[in-house]
């Protein structure tokens, strides 16, 4: 077993958080986490928490003492205000980046993301490939990214990985959407052909690169690296094999992108649909990374295609539904409210 080190996880209550403590758990770390949002997991008692806002120096410099490992996933998502994701996600992974520089911690790992790819005119994408924010989310992780970088040239070990959309159990979001539909017996509206190819990521093989990024020499990891399923189809396919799950012989039904995108630009604008621009402007595009980078140098092997992260998860759903019926939010934690999307459930 590798030797037990004290972990960090900045935004321990989210989606990722809570799969990566229980990872670290499993493999006899111990683990601090930090979050806005109450620690109300069956595996409090395990570690150690500190609830606050990464914005605030003193509760990170709090949350830091006695950690050799920071994994920086904390961050305002696209639901939010434009004020909250620059606030938390640039100005909050400074204090981040700082805070562990100064308490001398071994390695601090940030979480990405593909979104600062926007929305490319090429795939697969490479780490090499030029950065291009789209809408707020994108661009504060760009910015996010230089920051680390700063760090980087003051000789921290900060690798920084860039992970496609990932799902698995806890997630709910906008994929609760879909899961909603299959269980009650619905199709499913693709925006497009959905012959596009959509690569996603299984949370657990997203735990295992950061793990790697933790553990192996500090002069392997301290780069960036993209990380997702290493098999994946078409979107339609892909998609399709939840409603072949659920088992009612349902079928992914597509619309033209465009009549679409421009409904739900509208719907956006009076706030009628949980969908923001990166979703639909992209859910028609091919989106996929390479991985090859992270295969070769860190040893990457992820064990989930798409097909096996989304039935995963969708089984998850229906497992915990009781859980969270009812609810809805901006996180990854709880399902988007349908808006008028929940009209249209009644056609297919």
């Amino acid at each position: 077993m590798i030797e037990p080190k004290t972990y960090l996880i900045t935004g321990g209550s989210g989606f990722l958080g809570i799969n990566l403590i229980r990872y670290l758990l499993a493999r006899g770390q111990r683990v601090v986490s930090l979050d806005i949002v109450d620690f109300d997991y069956p595996e409090r008692d395990q570690i150690t928490i500190v609830t606050g806002d990464i914005r605030d120096r003193a509760t990170v410099d709090r949350a830091m003492e006695g950690v050799q490992i920071v994994v920086h996933t904390a961050a305002a998502l696209p639901l939010y205000s434009e004020q909250d994701i620059f606030s938390t996600d640039i100005d909050g992974t400074r204090n981040v980046m700082d805070s562990a520089f100064h308490h001398g911690v071994e390695r601090a790992i940030q979480i990405s993301s593909t979104a600062v790819y926007g929305v490319p005119d090429h795939h697969p994408l490479y780490e090499h490939d030029r950065l291009i924010g789209v809408g707020p989310y994108g661009k504060a992780k760009i910015k996010a990214e230089e920051v680390c970088l700063e760090y980087r040239d003051k000789g921290m070990c900060v690798p920084i990985i860039r992970p496609k959309s990932f799902i698995g159990p806890e997630r709910l979001g906008v994929f609760a959407l879909l899961y909603d539909w299959a269980k009650d017996g619905r199709g499913f509206p693709m925006i497009g052909s959905g012959s596009n190819r959509y690569q996603l990521l299984d949370v657990e093989d997203l735990c295992d690169a950061i793990y790697l990024c933790a553990t192996l020499d500090r002069d392997v990891v301290n780069q960036t690296f993209n990380i997702g399923a290493k098999e994946y189809t078409t979107m339609r396919e892909d998609y399709q094999a939840v409603l072949d799950k659920a088992g009612f012989g349902k079928k992914i039904v597509p619309f033209p992108a465009g009549p679409v995108v421009l409904a739900l630009k509208i719907l956006e604008k009076l706030k009628l649909s949980p969908l923001y621009a990166w979703v639909y402007e992209t859910a028609s595009k091919d989106s996929f990374v390479s991985i090859d980078k992270a295969e070769q140098e860190l040893g990457f092997k992820p064990q989930y295609s798409n097909k096996d992260a989304l039935i995963r998860n969708y089984q998850w759903y229906l497992d915990n539904l009781h859980t969270f019926e009812g609810q809805s939010g901006v996180s990854h934690r709880v399902p988007w409210s349908q808006g008028i999307l929940k009209l249209a459930k009644l056609f297919f």
